[in-house]
């Protein structure tokens, strides 16, 4: 069925100012067209940020409890049509549908976290130093934020910024990847059933060339929180920086995992299969990278290859189907260049390497899972994000080598070591220079209890998620109040 996605702006579902539209096709079905959706001109924008402005004056005052109690409410519909907009989400999107059901689930569990944040919003009382005097910290909303998201968590990565920012008393304009509207369109209006006040969540489309720069350098944002390429990410936080706009920028990755000579190696096959084909290698947590000891290289490499020559690929709906397409021709263009690369640099192509046009394949963007052994850390596909399901498999001499191999490239999102050596994982603990490490565990897996982000060119700012540091930082700043009930000037540092 055929959706009409249009904007969202002061609580109502409204055309764009100039009437304009485009079309979010199915990757794996390009005959289907999921949605018609408004294309959203300056002046969309504009009314947008307007309306967030004017809510925010009554929003910031309403009790964070009380705000807290709407998302909790949300995540209660969440979780009543979670199946919906997960089959929605395979449709616009194309990752499988238990991946899809994991992307709302993502969804359900930020809602209920941050529901609980607006009764811990807490600062702190400290002692004064001066007689009959108290000192708290507190902490206040930003303002309005412009939340800028991307198309491969089309669900769960608005919901890890709108979330916190809603639950801290800001408000917010919302503009999703062009490729995903239709999920992000029902996730606004599942905010609207649950009670949130006109213009609090405000929603305009259109593509991040016009829509999204324009949203991000508006002089009526106070703060921005984007997901999406290190290249963009980067332009983002120098427009913040030169306007003093708080920012979070979550930006690429190269991730990898290490495999030592002594780990279970069919714990790190299901650990790597996962990792590097999962929602067809299209997450910035990707496992993009292998680094394994020299001593279990050519073994784990016929594991490896043997297992992605069995996954099939197909229309996630399908519950046959282990890899969906990808997300539209622009992108497979792009992994096929980077496949070439990589044989062009004398990298061996182990298996795949192909767009699968054939058979269920035959009307959507598919990729072969690709192995690709006898990589160098130099390469440029052991350096460079392909975003797809490319795998680069390393050869390491020993731990040191296989934590510089890891460290050696521009990003620093997430890695991951699988060894039987509780020292070894403790050193790859320490020295492993990304924002997450896990142990005997793909580099998939964040839980919203914790921040999420990563160090160099992954993350800029505010880390995302839960937990000291995370999005809650993001969204507020701390005002402190010194309170005086002595009757007299006192004067710190001075009077004793």
């Amino acid at each position: 069925m055929k959706r009409s996605v249009r904007n969202f702006i002061g609580g109502s579902w409204v055309d764009s100012a100039t009437g304009g539209t485009f079309e979010s096709v199915n990757p794996a079905d390009t005959a289907e067209t999921v949605a018609t959706v408004a294309k959203s001109s300056c002046a969309d924008v504009d009314n947008a940020v307007n309306a967030a402005r004017e809510a925010f004056r009554r929003w910031r005052l309403t009790p964070a409890p009380k705000r807290g109690e709407i998302l909790f409410s949300a995540g209660e519909i969440l979780a009543g049509r979670k199946h919906e907009l997960g089959e929605l989400l395979t449709r616009e999107m194309g990752k499988v549908l238990p991946e899809a059901l994991g992307d709302v689930q993502e969804a359900i569990d930020m809602s209920y976290y941050m529901a609980g944040e607006g009764r811990r919003l807490a600062g702190e009382t400290i002692p004064s130093e001066l007689p009959d005097k108290d000192c708290k910290s507190v902490r206040v909303p930003v303002g309005v934020c412009a939340i800028i998201t991307p198309w491969n968590f089309p669900v769960a990565i608005p919901a890890w910024k709108l979330m916190p920012a809603l639950v801290s008393g800001n408000t917010v304009v919302f503009k999703p990847s062009s490729y995903t509207p239709a999920c992000a369109a029902m996730l606004v209006g599942i905010l609207g059933e649950a009670g949130l006040p006109a213009g609090v969540v405000n929603f305009v489309n259109g593509s991040g060339e016009e829509t999204g720069d324009y949203l991000a350098s508006h002089d009526g944002i106070d703060a921005i929180s984007f997901t999406g390429s290190t290249a963009v990410g980067l332009g983002i936080a120098k427009t913040a920086a030169e306007k003093g706009k708080k920012v979070s920028c979550e930006m690429g990755g190269k991730n990898a995992i290490i495999i030592m000579d002594d780990a279970d190696l069919a714990l790190a096959l299901e650990g790597a299969i996962w990792g590097g084909f999962g929602t067809s290698g299209q997450r910035c947590t990707s496992s993009s990278r292998l680094v394994v000891h020299r001593a279990v290289y050519d073994r784990f490499l016929d594991m490896f290859s043997a297992a992605a020559k069995k996954m099939r690929l197909g229309n996630g709906l399908d519950g046959k189907t282990d890899v969906g397409p990808v997300i539209n021709a622009h992108q497979m263009e792009r992994i096929l260049k980077y496949i070439g690369v990589g044989t062009e640099e004398g990298a061996k192509l182990v298996t795949g390497g192909k767009a699968c046009r054939e058979g269920v394949c035959g009307r959507g963007y598919f990729i072969e899972p690709t192995i690709f052994s006898e990589v160098t850390p130099e390469m440029r596909i052991a350096r460079e994000e392909i975003f797809g399901p490319v795998v680069s498999v390393i050869r390491a001499e020993d731990l040191d080598d296989a934590i510089r191999i890891v460290n050696g490239t521009p990003y620093g999102l997430v890695s991951s070591i699988y060894t039987g050596d509780v020292n070894k994982s403790a050193i790859a603990e320490r020295e492993l220079d990304t924002g997450i490490v896990y142990i005997n565990s793909s580099t998939i897996g964040a839980e919203v209890q914790l921040p999420f982000g990563g160090t160099k060119r992954s993350g800029f700012g505010h880390e995302e998620a839960g937990g000291r540091g995370g999005g809650l930082d993001m969204f507020t700043k701390w005002k402190v109040v010194y309170r005086d009930f002595s009757g007299r000037l006192q004067k710190a540092q001075i009077d004793r």
